[in-house]
C-alpha cells in the first residue's frame, strides 16, 4: 500500500532563489532551512512525489509562483558543515547533523501569481490558523491539506 500524497507549500526570496531558476536547473537542494519546525517538516513528513506550492516572499506581490515535487528523501544539508557558507552551523556534525533538506523539482510556472492579498481573501475557507495568514507566523515550510491544496489552485487565473 501506498501512502497518500502530502502537500506542503514552501517560501523563498526570488533574490535568493526562484521559479524560475528551480526552471533552469530543474531539481535543486532546499539548503539553508534553519527552523526547527520547518526542518521536521522536511525530514519527517516530506516523501518523495509530495507536491509543492513554490511561494516568492519579500517581494512586491508575494505570492504562489509555481508548483514542484518532492524529489528525494531528507538528507543532510552539506550547507551546514561549510565554515564559508551563510547556513554555517559549527554545533553540527556530519555524525550528528542538525539541519535536513529534500531535493525539490520543478513541474511549472503558474500563469500569473497567486498573490496573497488574493489568499488573505479566502483565509476562512482555508481554515483557522492557515500559516500563510496567521499572524506572526514565518515558517518557510508547512504543510498544505489537500482541501487548501485544491483552493490555493483554484485561485490561479486560467487564460
Amino acid at each position: 500500500m501506498t501512502a497518500r500524497k502530502r502537500y506542503w507549500l514552501m517560501k523563498s526570496e526570488p533574490d535568493a532563489f526562484s521559479i524560475d531558476d528551480l526552471a533552469k536547473v530543474k531539481v535543486e537542494p532546499w539548503n539553508g532551512v534553519r527552523n526547527y519546525q520547518a526542518r521536521n517538516f522536511m525530514r519527517d513528513g516530506m516523501q518523495v512525489g509530495d507536491g509543492i506550492l513554490f511561494y516568492h516572499s519579500n517581494t512586491k506581490v508575494p505570492g504562489i509562483v509555481g508548483l514542484a515535487t518532492v524529489a528525494s528523501p531528507a538528507y543532510p544539508d552539506d550547507t551546514q558543515f561549510d565554515p564559508k557558507s551563510d547556513y554555517h552551523d559549527p554545533k553540527s556534525t556530519r555524525e550528528n547533523p542538525r539541519w535536513m533538506l529534500v531535493d525539490v523539482a520543478f513541474d511549472r510556472k503558474l500563469k500569473q501569481v497567486i498573490a496573497l492579498d488574493e489568499i488573505k481573501l479566502h483565509a476562512e475557507e482555508l481554515g483557522e490558523g492557515f500559516p500563510l495568514v496567521a499572524k506572526g507566523n514565518r515558517l518557510s515550510v508547512f504543510p498544505v491539506t489537500a482541501a487548501q491544496w485544491k483552493l490555493l489552485l483554484s485561485l490561479e487565473k486560467k487564460s
